[in-house]
């Protein structure tokens, strides 16, 4: 019997010390909840569970910028809802102008509601001062569409139609062929319109349509109600791509928050501790714990039967 160095006593220590530290390690992991809490618990499982996060925290973001994008949609719908309303009137002053039984002042006085209609049009859509604006910027001048990025990855990018409604516009809005006689007005002209001539006033009966409308005398009227009319289709197919393009983000919306679920509970298998499995983990190392502790007090004590030898 050896009393220099208590090797059982050290070999009980060596097995004390493990499960004190794996039983350290286990509160650890119930406390945090997490599996992997630094690179050395698994180094691979982390590099993974970190990329899932990347994606995660970006399809949050992504959603974000597809919220905000529909939301542009929409502020730029209900000012062409605006737009479509004045248009409708507009059409409605041309048919009154276009009455044989008004006099000139009737007309003027319809006039003046008309130039009113494009004035309130004008100020919705043009310039820097313009009303139709979504966080500062112009939804109608049309200098580019709707660039937002919607994906998790570089490059999954969601490019909207421009919207040209602003007074200098020049967009096609489609071509009218006038040609009517009736009594002394005879009228024959197929022409090109654009949807500055909608904002535009000036025009006579003899007037290209580019110059602009007017309802000031019956053949202006007369004119008038057709591109109107053009005009109201061209706004109604402004409105049809959007509201397309809004269901299509409304989509894309689902998709990525279905996405961000399915990443955030596969990222939750690899990095997030299984509380029922841990507990019981932590239960075995506290009682090798406790049980480590009884023997190195039991081991400790065997030199001291040595003093009955030579006592």
């Amino acid at each position: 019997m050896q009393v220099y160095n208590n090797v059982p006593a050290f070999g009980v220590w060596v097995n004390y010390s493990a499960s004190v530290s794996n039983m350290r390690n286990s509160m650890g992991k119930l406390s945090s909840g997490l599996r992997i809490k630094t690179a050395a618990d698994d180094p691979a499982g982390l590099a993974i569970s970190e990329r899932m996060r990347s994606q995660i925290r970006n399809s949050g973001m992504a959603a974000q910028n597809i919220q905000n994008s529909i939301a542009y949609m929409r502020t730029a719908d209900s000012w062409m809802q605006k737009i479509h309303d004045m248009l409708h009137r507009m059409n409605e002053l041309a048919v009154a102008a276009n009455d044989g039984t008004k006099t000139q002042t009737d007309r003027d006085n319809l006039q003046v509601e008309f130039e009113n209609m494009q004035a309130e049009i004008i100020r919705i859509t043009t310039g820097s001062l313009a009303r139709g604006k979504f966080n500062t910027a112009n939804l109608f001048q049309g200098n580019t569409g709707l660039v937002t990025q919607v994906g998790a990855d570089p490059g999954q990018l969601f490019c909207g139609a421009s919207i040209s409604l602003h007074r200098g516009s020049t967009s096609a809005i489609g071509e009218t062929k006038i040609n009517f006689s009736c009594g002394q007005f005879t009228v024959g002209a197929t022409v090109d319109v654009t949807w500055a001539s909608v904002l535009n006033g000036g025009a006579n009966a003899t007037s290209a349509f580019n110059g602009g409308i007017t309802i000031g005398s019956q053949a202006d009227a007369m004119k008038a109600t057709a591109v109107l009319k053009l005009a109201i289709d061209h706004v109604s197919n402004k409105r049809a791509v959007m509201g397309a393009e809004a269901s299509r983000l409304g989509h894309s919306l689902e998709g990525v928050r279905t996405y961000q679920e399915n990443m955030m509970g596969a990222e939750s298998q690899i990095r997030d501790v299984d509380m029922a499995l841990e507990s019981t983990m932590f239960m075995k190392y506290q009682i090798l714990t406790q049980v480590g502790t009884a023997m190195l007090a039991q081991a400790n004590s065997l030199p001291q039967s040595v003093m009955q030898l030579i006592g």
